[in-house]
Parts: structure tokens; C-alpha cells; sequence
């Protein structure tokens, strides 16, 4: 591909420039993307780029709104990445983390604290999905230490997981709920938790935390990954 024209630069160029005069690095854009660095360099200097301008589009959109969560920015771009077609026009297979449907596919969502205030809807599709496929999910959770419970890493609290959390410096901690070798949740029964909360996947897993004894009632949850799968 020849070099691209600094002075007409290509869509994906214009909109990482975008995120750049917001503070944003190249960086931190390629991290958005899912890709490296040096990828993203290529939007400006050999016009690559194209199948990631919808991913680009969206969260300049979100950063406009206020959205400044670089996990919960990932979330938004990975839905929204154009998947890469073959020379016969096919759209090229992708990894398994960004499907779910047929056994050993899967997805996952991640929100970071400026997304779950806006509601983290991009986390939804992961479990609905997941629960119309007949799948299985797995949830990480971070909060303040003192806002758990049951004590970090106890078989009561997470059983069968050999990793029961991670202790973090400004005194969270992340703590994992479920996995493909533990059988993980039924992804039907959360579909039917998050309709119960309006779509709303953190307050369902603020709910099941306080339900199960898990968490305070005015637990206030930081960040949340969820995993769906179909077992082989």
C-alpha cells in the first residue's frame, strides 16, 4: 500500500487524531482497538485502517459524551470493529472471544466506573446472547476491599476457583465468580436478572452479590467483566 497524503488523511487517521487532541495516545488508541501499536502508526502513514473507522466513530462519540474509562472505551470499540474479509469478499473467521453461538465460541464485555454509570449497555448483548446460545458465564467484579463479605479468596465466596482475587494498591480487589472449569452460570437464568434490571447487567450483579451474601447492601461496583461460552 502506498504511503498515505499528511496532508488527506484517511478516516481512521482524522478520528484517532480526534482522540489524540482529547489526551488520548496512539497508545492508547491501539489498546482501545484490540491491536498494536505500530498498526495504528499505519493509519497515518500507509492509510491503513478501514475496517476499524465504525470501532473509531463510536468512541469518539463516547469520549464526546464524557466517557474517559479507557477499559469501558475497549467494551464500546470491540463491538464495533469490522470484521476483515477475504479476497473472495468473505468475511474473515475471528478469535473465539468475539462470537458465541456454536460450542467452544465465546464473548466477552468489559465496563469500567464511567461506563457503569452510564449503564454499561454494551454488556447486555454479551449475556443475552450467551443465554439464547444455551451458554454458560463466568464475571469478574472489582470493588473496595471492605465492601465484600466473605474473605478474598475463600472457597465460600468463589468455590472451585483456584484464583479467588486480586488485591489491588488504591484497595479494591477483583474477585472472580464462575469459570469454564467450575460449569460457570447459566446464562439463560442472568439473561432473565439483567431483563429484571432493565437491561442493566451491574445492578443484576449487585443484586446476586447483596442476595447471596456476598456483598453490602450499598455495595458500588468499579469495574465488570463478563464471559459467555458455549461448552464443546
Amino acid at each position: 500500500m502506498s504511503p498515505a497524503d499528511p496532508n488527506r488523511p484517511n478516516e481512521a487517521a482524522r478520528l484517532t487524531q480526534q482522540l489524540i487532541d482529547q489526551g488520548f495516545t496512539k497508545r492508547q488508541a491501539a489498546r482501545m482497538l484490540g491491536r498494536d501499536a505500530s498498526l495504528v502508526s499505519q493509519f497515518f502513514t500507509k492509510g491503513k485502517g478501514a475496517a476499524f473507522v465504525n470501532a473509531l466513530r463510536q468512541v469518539v462519540r463516547a469520549v464526546r459524551g464524557g466517557e474517559r474509562d479507557t477499559e469501558a472505551l475497549s467494551g464500546i470499540a470491540a463491538e464495533n470493529v469490522e470484521r476483515r474479509r477475504t479476497r473472495t469478499g468473505q468475511k474473515a473467521r475471528v478469535r473465539g472471544k468475539d462470537v458465541v453461538g456454536a460450542p467452544g465460541e465465546s464473548m466477552a464485555g468489559r465496563a469500567g466506573k464511567q461506563a457503569i454509570r452510564s449503564g454499561a449497555s454494551h454488556l447486555a448483548p454479551v449475556v443475552h446472547e450467551t443465554g439464547q446460545a444455551g451458554g454458560r458465564l463466568a464475571f469478574t467484579v472489582r470493588m473496595r476491599a471492605d465492601q465484600f463479605t466473605m474473605s478474598a479468596g475463600s472457597t465460600e465466596d468463589s468455590p472451585g476457583l483456584r484464583r479467588g482475587f486480586v488485591p489491588r494498591a488504591d484497595g479494591t480487589e477483583e474477585r472472580t465468580y464462575g469459570s469454564s472449569s467450575t460449569g460457570g452460570f447459566d446464562a439463560a437464568e442472568w439473561s432473565r436478572r439483567a431483563a429484571d434490571h432493565h437491561g442493566d447487567v451491574t445492578e443484576a450483579m449487585r443484586a446476586w452479590l447483596v442476595e447471596t451474601g456476598r456483598a453490602v447492601e450499598d455495595a458500588d461496583i468499579q469495574y465488570l467483566e463478563v464471559r459467555g461460552w458455549v461448552p464443546r
